[in-house]
C-alpha cells in the first residue's frame, strides 16, 4: 500500500520570555544553527510534501531569517493556544495528506522516531507520541482505558488521580488531514489557561471511536523544549555529545568527548586525533591522521591528510591547507592556501595569500593584506625561507627559494633565491635618558 501523503505543520509562535532577549527564541542556536532550523531539517528527511510554519513573536525576524522556497508561513496573532495554530495553518494543508505537527523549540527530536510514529498513524488513524517519565509534573498525561488513549488532560486541569500518571504527551502528533479539519472547529477553551489545545483532538477522535496510536521516542531529550537559557545549555550538551559519539564511530580519536564544539559540519578522515576544547564551525574537512591540538578554531576551512593543528591556533573561513602542514600555536590563516609540508609554528597572521611547498613562515610574521579599503594577495613561492618578525605589505611575491632576513618589511617583490632584508641601521644615543614620571 502507498504511504500516504506528509504535510508537516512547525509551531513557532511563542514568545520565550524566560529566555530574557530580544532575539525569538526560536532563533536561538543549537550547534551553531537556529533551533527552529533543526526542526525544518527534520521534517525535509521526512520527505515532506510541504511544511508550514506557524509564527508569531519576532514576526518577519524569523521569516526572513529561514525563508526558504519549501516553507509557507502562517502569522498566529493573538496566540490563542496550539490548537488554534494548527487550525490557522489548515488552508496551507492538503487535507488527503497525513498532518505532522512538530514544535520550533523541540530541536532535538530524530526523524528516526517521527518515522515510527508516522508508521503508527497508518493509513487513517490519529498518533501521539508519548513518554514514560518519572517525573511528569508541566506535562499533559495520556489517559487511558482498558489500555485505549481515551484523552489528554494538562497540568492544571488535571485532578490527583490522573496527574499521577507518569505517560506523557510530547505534543507532537500525526494525523489525517481531513480529520484534523473536522476536529479542530470542535476545540473549545474552557480549561485554565483560555486556550483551544491541539491536544483535545484526542478525546474528539476517540469519541468518534477512533483507536489512537502511540509511539516512544528513542530517547526522551528528543522531546525536551527549550524555554529558558539554562534549557538550551542542557540540550548543547546533549547534541554535542550526540556528535561526539558519531564522530567516535567513525573512528576520530577525541581526547575528551564532552569538551569538543562542533557548529555545523565536521568531516574526518581516518585516524583523526582532536585534542580538548576544539571548536569547528561552518564546514570543516580534516583529511586522514590530522591532528588538532587543544583550544583551537576552525571555520570553514579544509586540513589535509598528516597536518598539525595548534595547539592556540585559528583557521578562518577560505583557509585551504595541503598535505603536512604545521599551524602552530597563536598562528591564524584566513582565506589562504598553503602547499604540502609547509609550516608556520609560532604567532602569525596569513591572510589573503597563496604559500607554496617546504616554506617555513617565521615567528612574528604577518601578511599586512588591507590598505584600508582593499584586500590584496600575498603569493610566497616554493622552498622561501621567511624570517621572524616579517612584515609582507600586498601585493607582494616572495620568489621561489627565497630568503628574508629577520625583521623585514617587505615592501617590493623578492627575487628567487637571493637573501632579502630590509633594516634601518643600528645605533646607540649616547646620555639618552628614559622618561621619568614626576611625581605631583
Amino acid at each position: 500500500m502507498t504511504a500516504p501523503l506528509l504535510n508537516v505543520v512547525i509551531l513557532a509562535a511563542g514568545q520565550g520570555k524566560r529566555m530574557r532577549s530580544d532575539l525569538p527564541k526560536v532563533l536561538h542556536a543549537i550547534g551553531g544553527k537556529p533551533m527552529l532550523s533543526h526542526v525544518i531539517d527534520a521534517a525535509r528527511e521526512l520527505s515532506a510534501t510541504k511544511i508550514c510554519v506557524v509564527y508569531g513573536h519576532g514576526g518577519e525576524r524569523v521569516r526572513e531569517s529561514l525563508a526558504a522556497p519549501d516553507i509557507s508561513w502562517v502569522r498566529q496573532e493573538p496566540q490563542l493556544g496550539t490548537g488554534h495554530a494548527v487550525l490557522l495553518a489548515l488552508p496551507h494543508i492538503d487535507p488527503a495528506a497525513h498532518v505532522l505537527v512538530l514544535y520550533g523549540d523541540v530541536p532535538l527530536i530524530r526523524s528516526a522516531t517521527l518515522r515510527r510514529l508516522i508508521d503508527a498513524a497508518g493509513s487513517d488513524r490519529l498518533a501521539l507520541l508519548t513518554a514514560h517519565l518519572d517525573n511528569p509534573h508541566g506535562y499533559g498525561r495520556i489517559v487511558r482505558h482498558n489500555g485505549k488513549v481515551m484523552r489528554i488532560v494538562e497540568e492544571k486541569d488535571a485532578d490527583d488521580a490522573e496527574r499521577a500518571i507518569r505517560e506523557v504527551n510530547t505534543g507532537i502528533i500525526v494525523a489525517p488531514g481531513a480529520s484534523l479539519g473536522r476536529w479542530l472547529p470542535q476545540l473549545g477553551n474552557r480549561n485554565a489557561q483560555g486556550e483551544y489545545y491541539l491536544t483535545d483532538v484526542a478525546a474528539l477522535a476517540a469519541g468518534e471511536g477512533n483507536d489512537i496510536a502511540t509511539a516512544h521516542p528513542g530517547a526522551n531529550w528528543e522531546t525536551d523544549g527549550i524555554n529558558s537559557k539554562a534549557q538550551l545549555a542542557t540540550l548543547e550538551r546533549i547534541h554535542q555529545r550526540n556528535i561526539a559519539e558519531v564522530l567516535m564511530e567513525q573512528g576520530v580519536t577525541l581526547a575528551d568527548p564532552a569538551r569538543i564544539d562542533v557548529r555545523g559540519e565536521l568531516v574526518c578522515g581516518r585516524d583523526v586525533f582532536i585534542d580538548v576544547n576544539c571548536v569547528f564551525e561552518g564546514k570543516v574537512v580534516l583529511g586522514d591522521g590530522v591532528r588538532v591540538l587543544p583550544n583551537c578554531v576552525l571555520q570553514d576551512a579544509v586540513v589535509g591528510a598528516a597536518s598539525i593543528i595548534g595547539p592556540f591556533a585559528r583557521l578562518r573561513p577560505g583557509t585551504q591547507l595541503s598535505e603536512d602542514v604545521h599551524i602552530g600555536n597563536f598562528v591564524e590563516v584566513k582565506n589562504a592556501t598553503i602547499a604540502a609540508h609547509s609550516k608556520a609554528n609560532h604567532l602569525s597572521y596569513i591572510g589573503d595569500a597563496t604559500i607554496g611547498s617546504r616554506v617555513n613562515v617565521g615567528a612574528g610574521t604577518i601578511t599586512c593584506n588591507y590598505d584600508g579599503a582593499y584586500k590584496h594577495r600575498t603569493v610566497i613561492e616554493d622552498d622561501a625561507f621567511i624570517g621572524s618578525d616579517t612584515q609582507l605589505v600586498a601585493p607582494v611575491t616572495v620568489g621561489r627559494g627565497a630568503t628574508l632576513g629577520a625583521g623585514t618589511t617587505l615592501t617590493k617583490d623578492a627575487p628567487p633565491g637571493e637573501l632579502t632584508l630590509s633594516r634601518a641601521k643600528q645605533v646607540t644615543i649616547p646620555g639618552w635618558k628614559r622618561p621619568v614620571k614626576q611625581k605631583k
